[in-house]
Order: C-alpha cells, then structure tokens, then sequence
C-alpha cells in the first residue's frame, strides 16, 4: 500500500499534511480496495482554515475585486473543468464508483455549467441601488449586497465535484471565502477542484478543503465562531444536526435533505417514454440521488403491463465496472449503503411486498459494492420501504385508482425535495404538478436540473434553495445605508420626541 499516492489538506493555497500527519484510505467500490491515502483533517486544522478565510476575508483580497474580476476567474475555472475532464472523471470513477457515463456527461458538465452562470450572474447584478426618499423627510438611500462572510460547504459522496461547485460557485461570485469539506468516501476531485480554482486566480486563502472521516470535522465547522453561513448536502438526520448546532451562533443555513420522490405515472402517459423514464428516475446513478424518483405511482388500469415493461427492460442494464463505458448501473458507495439496500428489501418482502426483478447482489460480480436494480410490487404507500429513504437502486411500485388519490400519495411523506408526473396531457400534468408538496416537479421528464432553475425541498428535505438567483443571494447580506440632510432640528421635526427645542 506504500505507492498509493498521498493527497493533503489544501489550506492557503497548497495542499499540506494535517496537523497531526494522520491520513486515512480512500476505498474504490467497484474493487473494494484503497487506491490513495488523504489526509485526515482534525479541529487544529479547521482552525488554521478558518483563521485564514476570516483573514482574506478581513483584508477584502478576494471581496473587495471588482465582481468583472471575480467573474473573469470562474470562467476560466469553468473552462478548465472540461479542458481536464478524463482526469476529474477519472476521480469521480475511481473515489466514488461514478459511471464514465455519468462522470463525463453530468458531473463535469454540471460544474463548468454552474460557474459560468455565476459569473454571468454576479456580473449582471448591481452591486449598490441608490435612491432617493421623501418621507418621512427627503434622504438618500443605498441598498448594497455584501458577502456574508466565511462560509462552510459540506458536500455527499454521490456527486462530490458537482456538488461542490452548486456551493462553491455562488459563494466565490458573491466574494466569500469558502472552506470545503468533501465526504470521507469521496475526497479526490474537491483537491483538485481547488488546483484548478488556484490555478485560475483564486487568492490564496479564499478556499480551502478539510478532508477526513471523523464526523467531529463537520461538527467543528458548523459550531465555530468564525463561520457565517453553513450550505449542507446530506441526509436529513444529520441536517437536523446541522441546524440545530448552527443555532448557537445564529448562522445562515441552507440545507438540501433527504427524498423519498414520488413518480406519478398517468394512465394516458406515453409508455414509450415513460418506462425507461421512470427507470432513470430511481436507478440513476445506483439510486444514490436525493430526488430519485423511488415512489413510481401506477393506475391499476396499466399496472401490470407497465410492470412488465420496466422489467423488461430493467433486465438490460448493465452492472458491471464503473470505468467500463457499456457498464449504466455502477456499485454503491460502500458495503454499508449494499447491506442498507438489501436490509430494506428482505423489511419489503416481510411486510408484504413481491420482487419484481433485482432484489440482491449481482451474481457475476465477485468483488465491488453491487447491488441489482430491484423492482418491488405490492407496495403500499404505509410501508417502511415507501417511506423512508433508502439511497440504492431500490423501485417501489403503488397502484392507484385515481389521479386525486395519486396526488395525496404523493403528498403523503415528511419529504418534500421532487415529484414527477408523465402524461400524455401537459395541460394536466401542470395542475397536478402544481398540487404536488415538492421542490421540482418535472413533467414528462425526470433528474433534469438547469443553473438558473432553483433547486430544494419542502417539509424535512430542506431549508433554502441553490441555483438560480436564491442560490447567490445565500451567500449575501443586504444593507441599507439612510443618508439624511446635514440639517437640524427644524427640518428634523421627529428629534422633537426626544428633545425639545
């Protein structure tokens, strides 16, 4: 193991060992073996992190650019994403199981994507409004947007180099500096993303990545004084966690939480589409996605043929080595995330449900994180299965009488984050979509996410919103600066509450 390479923190501009020298391995899931050590970040190491953005910050070396400026650096980051995406896809494949399907066509895509609306974003927007005021007497008032200072972006593993730029991209253009810290499962591509961000002109000490697995790195983010803002990804429990430890120091939180999507399937839906959407909608990326459609609502009317159908042709998908281009469904993050998918199958059948296709390991794999895209019937919308978040290529299949009862099902969960609806009749497909408790509703299609389209959750999948103009104004502050008359207390007839004459 002694060749494995060695990656470090990254903190004032250059990767660097941790305090303490620990390091950890990081374990590829399709081999179940370590292919590089990281360095384990502990608390000295947050502190040395968060002295220095609040330093960069205070001195205004990233902030106080001209948002022209800012915006040119995110562009060239932007473009250098695709200029080196073999290597980051590689990283994606090799730290977090990620198909070369998915790591060339989303996740680098998805990046450079981001950045380059920010910089659009930030460039277009004005900085300062100034305006006047007649009442209660004649002033001069300026409304400014300002950073809201250090901020802490925790990201999963299922798309650690995309999820790191949704945070990291808005922060930068609004002149925050940010401290990244990337999952334990999947550190590789948040070092490189910050190489690329140097490399492209960012300061140092505008962004540093904490890397590690113990769970007291985050804690110790979220607890500390010197960071403003907290941007979350991850499951609700640990959100729960999240906020409440933020509230001891009054920070802004964004949280995008857990999911328990419901795909509601119409019985005048274009089954052509609607099969393989439905199945892209929960296997994508092994069902390890927060908006997986994992609730696939069918009209009795149609339920067995659609049925059929999915498991037709869920039975050409292939699992097999993510780095294999013929390979769409690749392992699982970890045996953990293989056994959880399998604990939730054996609790199906217990309560009643029938496996439709899938439902264990692949038996032609010997070694990896696999689990088979599995396709439950007999669900009802009660079940443990149908309502708690399972993250692994987990189908549940509820039959519905009527569009109404499908709407209320839908509704029917503590999640909130998507919801989908495919009909041959637009026009109905919006009201249903509108009646439906969620964050993103798609009609007729499903995972698609746009940078200028907000994205977040009702209920307990989330607080807040990235993308789109929401996700620049978290990371602002909004002033309002009152300039009044240099005059006295004649014209300022209200100081006569106070005094007299």
């Amino acid at each position: 193991m002694t060749d494995l390479p060695t990656y470090g923190l990254f903190v004032d501009g250059a990767q660097c060992p941790a305090e303490s020298g620990a390091t950890y391995p990081s374990i590829d899931p399709a081999t179940e073996q370590p292919w590089a050590h990281f360095a384990a970040a502990g608390t000295p190491d947050v502190q040395r992190a968060v002295d220095s953005a609040r330093r960069v910050h205070r001195e205004g070396t990233w902030c106080n650019l001209p948002a022209s400026e800012r915006a040119a650096v995110l562009r060239t980051a932007a473009d250098a994403f695709v200029e080196q995406q073999e290597t980051i896809a590689g990283l994606e494949i090799r730290d977090g199981g990620s198909t070369m399907r998915k790591a060339n066509t989303a996740d680098v895509s998805a990046a450079s994507m981001v950045f380059h609306y920010y910089a659009n974003a930030i460039e277009a927007q004005e900085q300062e409004v100034d305006a006047t005021g007649a009442m209660p007497v004649p002033s001069r008032n300026l409304l400014r947007r300002e950073p809201i200072g250090v901020a802490a972006a925790i990201v999963p593993f299922n798309f650690p180099f995309a999820a790191s730029a949704w945070k990291l991209a808005p922060a930068l253009a609004a002149g925050c500096p940010v401290i990244l810290k990337p999952s334990p499962y999947t550190p590789a591509s948040a070092i490189k993303l910050a190489e690329i961000l140097t490399e492209s002109g960012i300061p140092a000490g505008v962004l540093a990545v904490l890397t590690g697995p113990d769970p007291e790195l985050g804690a110790a983010l979220v607890e500390h004084p010197g960071v403003d803002k907290v941007a979350f990804t991850g499951s609700t429990n640990v959100g729960k966690l999240v906020m409440k430890s933020a509230a001891d120091t009054v920070k802004e939180v964004t949280l995008e939480l857990g999911g328990k999507a419901a795909n509601i399937i119409c019985a005048d839906a274009n089954l052509d589409g609607a099969v393989p959407g439905a199945l892209f909608g929960c296997f994508f990326h092994s069902g390890q996605v927060c908006q997986s459609g994992t609730r696939v609502l069918v009209p009795r009317s149609i339920h067995d043929e659609f049925v059929a159908r999915m498991v037709q042709t869920a039975q050409t998908l292939v699992v097999g080595p993510p780095e294999d281009f013929m390979t769409t469904v690749g392992p699982l993050i970890s045996a953990r995330q293989r056994d959880n998918a399998q604990r939730y199958v054996d609790l199906a059948i217990e309560e009643g449900a029938t496996v439709a296709c899938g439902g264990k390991r692949p038996e032609h794999l010997d070694r990896g994180f696999y689990f088979e895209p599995t396709i439950l019937t007999g669900v009802t919308n009660d079940m443990r299965v149908a309502r708690e978040e399972i993250f692994g290529p987990v189908m549940c299949v509820i039959a519905y009488d009527d569009e109404d009862e499908a709407v209320a099902m839908a509704n029917d969960s503590e999640y909130g984050l998507s919801a989908a609806v495919w009909t041959g009749d637009t026009e109905k497909g919006l009201q249903m979509a509108r009646r439906l408790e969620a964050g993103t509703v798609w009609v007729n299609d499903f995972h698609l996410l746009m940078p200028e389209y907000e994205f977040g959750g009702y209920k307990q999948s989330g607080i807040g919103r990235e993308l789109g103009d929401s996700g620049l104004a978290a990371y602002q502050q909004i002033k309002h600066i009152h300039v009044g008359e240099p005059d006295g207390p004649d014209m300022k007839y209200y100081l006569s509450m106070l005094i007299d004459g």
